[in-house]
């Protein structure tokens, strides 16, 4: 970190927001899991931090009164992976917190920043698609919702504006007769994902009622095909209609080659990975 580099300790959200806005080569620090890597690899040179950690109304999971669940933007990932409330139809979101890098760093890093820094390789995004989440967004200027799957726009860029930034993530209703989950392949526990499947299956006597999967890891943003996934619907689910849905979802990816994987090898990983997630989701229902 440069030694010109200003830190300021935000006391509430409105302070936040007036620092911010008042120096234009400015970030905001959440838990820093990824903005000190970033000053440590010389990649950002702000003049001025805005830390986040002292704004406690950007913290905590709760059901608010319309049946929908609010993730605040600096709650970190081991409460995510630890909330009973992620349950159902959002265990899948659960689950991506629970496989995020290691126990420091999920005790350190928030669901804000990941998804800020809005890395292709990272839990959340897939997540958060496939569950139909909205992402609460914040300026000077007011607030503005916009749909998960439009947040996340390209290789690590996203739908924030200067001075702008994530206040909360919602989550619709939980659906306790569906089942979410996140199947991610990695070189090592921990790592960023090669390629990785979050989906959320609901089935009604051995029938699919209701299947949404996103594809992690495989292009800049999550992969998602509803008419594809619609395909399914009132359909026995077997190896066969999986696969083929895979190889589906797996022509829509435009992956990259590298260190973790070549992009022919994670568009094979793609039909398998599904098929695992389906057969995971499907023995948690039967026993519901």
């Amino acid at each position: 970190m440069s030694t010109a580099t200003e830190v300021v300790k935000a006391k509430d959200l409105s302070m936040a927001l007036d620092e911010i806005s008042t120096e234009d080569d400015s970030m905001y620090i959440s838990g820093g899991a990824t903005v000190v890597a970033l000053l440590n690899a010389n990649l950002v040179n702000p003049a001025k931090l805005v830390s986040l950690k002292n704004v406690n109304e950007l913290r905590g999971i709760k059901k608010i009164p319309n049946g929908r669940v609010q993730i605040g933007s600096m709650t970190h990932h081991s409460q995510t992976a630890a909330s009973t409330i992620l349950c159902g139809s959002l265990s899948g979101v659960r689950e991506a917190a629970s496989k995020i890098a290691n126990p420091v760093v999920r005790n350190m890093g928030t669901i804000g920043g990941s998804i800020a820094f809005a890395d292709p390789g990272a839990d959340y995004p897939p997540a958060l698609v496939a569950a139909d989440a909205e992402v609460e967004i914040t300026s000077k200027k007011g607030d503005r919702l916009i749909k998960a799957e439009e947040f996340f726009v390209d290789w690590y860029e996203t739908a924030l504006n200067p001075g702008e930034l994530i206040k909360n993530i919602y989550l619709p209703k939980v659906d306790k007769n569906a089942c979410g989950v996140h199947e991610k392949f990695a070189r090592v526990e921990g790592d960023y994902a090669t390629a990785s499947i979050n989906l959320i299956l609901k089935m009604e006597r051995n029938v699919c009622s209701s299947i949404r999967v996103a594809v992690g890891a495989c292009g800049p943003t999550p992969v998602r095909m509803p008419d594809a996934e619609n395909s399914l619907v009132g359909e026995k689910l077997t190896e066969d209609n999986l696969f083929e849905l895979g190889e589906q979802l797996a022509a829509a990816c435009d992956p990259v080659d590298d260190v973790r994987g070549s992009a022919s090898y994670r568009l094979k990983l793609v039909p398998n990975l599904l098929i695992r997630a389906v057969q995971r989701a499907q023995e948690y229902l039967l026993k519901t």
